[in-house]
């Protein structure tokens, strides 16, 4: 993932409506959800959902498709990979994590 994928999915997730609205969608799983759905669930209006849709699709974290006369959006599970191994990468800079320790 190059620098500017990240910082545009990061900046797409660093709003509170379009980081639940991600959440729900990871935890809706590969299947995805109907845009009503989403919008049910978050109580979110549709034009206010359609904007942070649009936001997450651009920072390429979430796909769309047509089923129908519905919108299914599912999240982008690879492009999520990709985010946390470009944060990950040479985490700690070889020393051992010190996640665990206690202070």
């Amino acid at each position: 993932m190059e620098k500017q994928d990240v910082v545009s999915a990061l900046a797409a997730l660093a709003q509170e409506t379009r980081l639940d609205v991600f959440r729900l969608l990871v935890r809706a799983g590969p299947e995805g959800l109907a845009a009503g759905e989403i919008a049910e669930a978050l109580d979110i209006p549709s034009a206010t959902l359609s904007f942070h849709l649009k936001e997450l699709r651009s920072a390429g974290l979430v796909a769309c498709e047509r089923a129908g006369r519905s919108r299914i959006y599912r999240p982008d599970f690879a492009a999520m990979q990709s985010l946390l191994g470009y944060l990950t990468e040479s985490c700690c800079g070889g020393l051992p994590s010190r996640a665990g320790a206690k202070r």
